[in-house]
Order: structure tokens, then sequence, then C-alpha cells
């Protein structure tokens, strides 16, 4: 799956499993042997050593894990401040960046995609030089016979057999787990992980994915989804769009600028599913960028859920009846998508307590996306003494809400990144049927 040296990995390994304790007693020793260092100093350098190592090994290994690692680098928002710190770089690097495959493996892919004489009947010039590396292809800029610039995606050799190895692994380890959360079924979540992640192996079928949002956001003046001019069952040709990464505006942009991308890259979660039917499944930020004209530019379509008609309305309706304090209908219609399985009973007032956790955001104009509150919200899920422990609080996931629920909350986790004030009700009440007020 890699070529990543077995040393690499065994001593990721080992860092992975020193107990946080020892750590702290071998960062000690180590203080009082350099040079008189304190042992803060010394832990804090060794984390960045472990971040360091940790970017290097999830960014070998293309597949599964270096997916999960793109997962992990939108939710460090969460993680508490001491230990995000350190990772937060490596993790972001990962949003955009991967180890990139040789120019001469790249030749023969696309010879046998594009046909012998490539080059010449399809482009102007190529630059073998990457632009971008990612989990599964990398992208070149080139120039198409016609003159215009383009992007050509070409997948890794074994990328498919690789994903498809980690996707097994981790199915395994969802079945070993799954009694840590009594009442979820766990069998349709990891079927539904592993048809969407491989539907990203298929590159014609993220062809027609893209044509799709193209047409439905063709010359708009707010987002730009860049034309496919040929496919082939491992290489996509599309239009280049200049532009900066959002990862990139999050590590370095200013408030003004992360404020505009964060509302864009927010209203377009929204207005996605309302005009192309799909929703764009893949949030991390290196998916999207801000064009020198302003729009926010998406250029990855390689896994997309259907949504004909848009975000479905029992989703509005149901955060409208807990906004408004409604536990029983809160309650049956939970109930009623499959969220509370019949079998268990779960009381309403607690539950309405529990989801209404997560809905903040809409009880203002205008909400602040920050690392604090996300850190808040996490805090009361995992909160031992907390109202989902306490009561012994069983919430299932459905298999047809997941990858709403997986987006969104990657999403989130972008949003806190950026850290910006933008307005929320508004067109979240615009765009979601069900949740503006009926009076």
């Amino acid at each position: 799956m890699t070529d990543l040296p077995r040393r690499g990995i065994a001593r990721s390994a080992r860092l992975a499993q020193v107990p946080l304790g020892v750590a702290g007693r071998t960062a000690r020793g180590w203080g009082q042997r350099l040079g008189g260092r304190s042992a803060e100093e010394v832990t804090a350098e060794q984390r960045r050593r472990t971040a360091e190592q940790l970017f290097t090994v999830l960014g070998n290994l293309k597949g599964g894990a270096m997916k999960v690692g793109q997962q992990l680098s939108v939710l460090e928002a969460a993680f508490p401040e001491d230990l995000a710190e350190p990772f937060r770089d490596a993790l972001t690097r990962l949003q955009d960046a991967a180890p990139p495959m040789a120019a001469e493996t790249v030749h023969e892919i696309l010879a046998a995609e594009l046909g012998p004489r490539w080059r010449t009947t399809k482009f102007a010039s190529f630059d073998d030089t990457p632009a971008a590396a990612a989990s599964i292809g990398q992208v070149h800029k080139a120039t198409w016979r016609d003159g215009r610039s383009v992007a050509v995606k070409v997948q890794y050799p074994g990328a498919g057999e690789a994903l498809r190895s980690d996707l097994r692994q981790i199915a395994r380890l969802a079945r070993v787990t799954a009694g840590w959360v009594p009442g979820l079924d766990v069998k349709p979540i990891t079927d539904e992980l592993t048809a969407t992640m491989t539907q990203e192996l298929d590159y014609d079928q993220e062809a027609a994915n893209q044509r799709l949002v193209a047409r439905a956001f063709r010359d708009d003046p707010e987002f730009v989804v860049p034309e496919v001019l040929a496919h082939a069952e491992h290489v996509l040709v599309s239009e280049w769009v200049d532009g900066v990464p959002v990862s990139r505006i999050i590590r370095e942009g200013s408030p003004a600028v992360r404020a505009a991308v964060a509302q864009k890259y927010f209203d377009f979660l929204l207005v996605g599913p309302e005009r192309s039917g799909v929703l764009h499944a893949d949030p991390h930020p290196g998916n999207f960028r801000i064009t020198p004209e302003g729009q926010l530019a998406i250029i990855d379509f390689g896994a997309v859920h259907p949504l004909p008609g848009g975000v479905p309305p029992i989703i509005g309706e149901l955060v409208r009846a807990a906004l408004d304090g409604d536990a029983e209908t809160v309650h049956a219609g939970l109930t009623a998508e499959g969220f509370v399985r019949r079998n268990v009973t779960v009381d309403p007032d607690e539950l309405l307590r529990y989801v209404t956790t997560f809905l903040e955001p809409l009880r203002h104009d205008r909400f602040t996306f920050s690392r604090d509150w996300m850190r808040d919200v996490a805090a009361v899920v995992q909160d031992p003494k907390g109202e989902a422990f306490r009561t012994g609080l069983k919430l299932n996931l459905p298999p047809q809400y997941l990858m709403i629920q997986r987006v969104w909350l990657g999403a989130v986790g972008v949003l806190c990144q950026l850290e910006s004030e933008i307005e929320v009700r508004e067109p979240m009440e615009r765009w979601i049927p069900g949740l503006a007020p009926t009076d």
C-alpha cells in the first residue's frame, strides 16, 4: 500500500503507544540532560516531533489511513488545546498535501488511459510537477489542446486495493468496538462508509457528479465548479481554477478574509443540495478555494450523496420542534426516523436537552464558530456525568443519515478552524425546508 520504510511505521506505532505519564517522565529526564531546559519545553518539543511523524506516516499511506487523517484534520478543533496545538499544523497540512508519485509513473498511467500519444494529441503542454497530491490521486496543471488551462487528476496505482484493504480493517474494528455504543447498528454504517469511499475511486462517476453540479452553478456570481473536459477510469481532466485553498486561509488569512470565506463555505453547504440535488460529501478545506474574483471554487466531486429535492424536510421540522421546546414531537420524529430504536425507552425531556446542545448556533442571527465552542460541545457528549451517560441515553445513527451527519460534522469543524462570526439563522431557514417558524 505504501513504500514508507517499515522503520518509520514501527517508530510511529511505538510513539502512539507511549502513555502520557511515561512521556512526562521521559521528558523530565531529557530536561535534566539537555542544558537545563525545562520539562515543559522538552515535552513541547517531543509533541512537535510526534506531530511531524504523524504527518509523515499518514501522508505516505495513500488510502483509507490518509482519508482518516484528513477527517481528523477537520475535527482537530474539538481536541483540548494542550493536545491540539502541536498537532494542528501537521493535521491541517494533510488537507491538501501528500508525497507525490514519480513523473514516469504518471506518464504510464496517462498513456494507458488517454492513449500513447497523450502528450501531443490531448495537451499543448503538461507540467510533470504535481500541483497537489492527496489520498487517492494527484493533480497536474496542463494546457489543453484548445489553449485552456486544465487540472489533470491522476489516480495512484493500487489506490483501489489499498483503500479497500483499509476499509476492511476499519469494518473489522467497528464490529469489535460496536459494544462500546449500545443500541448502535454498526453494519449498515460501515457498509455505507465503504460504498461512499470506494465511490471516490470511480473517476467516470466523479466526472458525472462534477458535470451535474457544474450545470447547477454555471455563471453563478458566488460559486464556481470547473467544467469536465475528458475522463477515463483513472484520469480526470477539468478546467483549472486559480485560487487560494481554504486550508491555507485557515493558517494565514486575516480575520476579515476568514469571515468572508466561512460565510461562503457555509452557504454552499446549504444551497448545494437544493440547486443540484446532491450533497458534496467531502468537506475538508483542501477541496475548496477562493478565486481572485472572490468566488468559492469547489474542485473535488469524488464523493457526493444524492438528496433529490434538497435537504429532507423532516430534518428542518425536527430541528424547529427542538428549538420550540416540543419534546414529544422530537421524540416521536427521531423514533420514526430510526435515531431512537423502538425497543429502547428514552425520556423525551432528557432527549430534548441532549439534542439542543448542538443547536446553539440557530438561536442567534449571527454566531461565532470557534474551537472553544466546539470543545464545549464535545465535552457535553463525552462527559461521563452528563445527560447521555447519566440517563443511559442510547441513540442510533440510521445509515440514510450517516453521510449528512458526517458532512455537517466535518463542515462545522472547518468553520471552527476559520473561527469567524457568520450569518446562520437566515440562510438555514431559507434553505432547509421546515425550519422557518410558521407563525
